[in-house]
């Protein structure tokens, strides 16, 4: 399939930018987006700046890898390469990938109330939701919920991290915390919990209730989308916090 029509050339009605202006850049195909982005086109053809969109994502996706994941990951080396795409082009794209990161992984300011699960992925996504290796953390909190900081405790390899309960209630008392919340993200974007997350995660709250320190939920993290164990599981009605 070919895409040498220029932006011009289309019905004002199919331009990338007057589409998104009359109905919203969420009804615009990434490489739309893409195209918005790049300016003009080029590469092999001429492509027009939505062929060039298309060319950028099917060189991306060529292993069988959905593009997007690829995109959030991407370099300036691996942009280049695709013919049509300069360094002008490339770091316009990783500004605008880099961007839209910074503003959905925006955190709540300290003394934030964490009083739904939505609101404590917003405080680890920064630190969680993209990384390629498992990353263990645990959200610190007051006495009436309120958020001290965050603290990552372990870090693994791209398939598995190790957290004991040891370490994280060190890290609790140490910050003088009493209450947490702990969090890990799965790099491969599945938000299934696996049995070791469930034997992890029985283990920190039967030491939270023998130190008295409240666990108020385990997040899984991964691919812009979390779940929370104490709304998926019924651990918490097994071993009560008190909270």
């Amino acid at each position: 399939m070919t895409y040498s029509l220029r932006i011009t050339d289309m019905p004002a009605t199919e331009r990338p930018r007057e589409r998104l202006m009359t109905y919203g850049s969420q009804t615009l195909a990434t490489a739309e987006l893409l195209a918005i982005l790049l300016g003009t086109g080029q590469g092999p053809g001429k492509l027009s700046a939505v062929g060039l969109g298309h060319l950028i994502l099917q060189e991306l996706s060529q292993h069988q890898q959905d593009p997007l994941s690829v995109l959030r990951q991407v370099n300036i080396p691996e942009l280049t390469q695709i013919h049509g795409v300069g360094p002008a082009k490339a770091t316009t794209i990783l500004a605008a990938i880099e961007l839209g990161k910074r503003v959905y992984q925006s955190r709540p300011p300290e003394k934030t109330l964490i009083d739904d699960p939505a609101v404590a992925a917003a405080a680890l996504s920064h630190q969680l939701m993209w990384q390629s290796q498992e990353h263990f953390a645990v959200l610190l909190l007051d006495v009436k919920n309120r958020l001290l900081g965050t603290q990552i405790v372990t870090i693994g390899t791209a398939t598995e991290t190790l957290a004991h309960p040891r370490e994280i209630f060190r890290e609790v008392i140490k910050q003088g915390a009493t209450r947490l919340i702990v969090a890990h993200n799965h790099p491969s974007g599945s938000l299934e919990p696996s049995a070791e997350d469930i034997s992890l995660t029985r283990q920190l709250l039967k030491a939270a209730q023998v130190l008295s320190i409240p666990l108020l939920d385990h997040l899984i993290l991964g691919n812009g989308d979390f779940v929370s164990l104490r709304e998926q599981t019924s651990l918490w009605n097994e071993i009560p916090q008190g909270d």
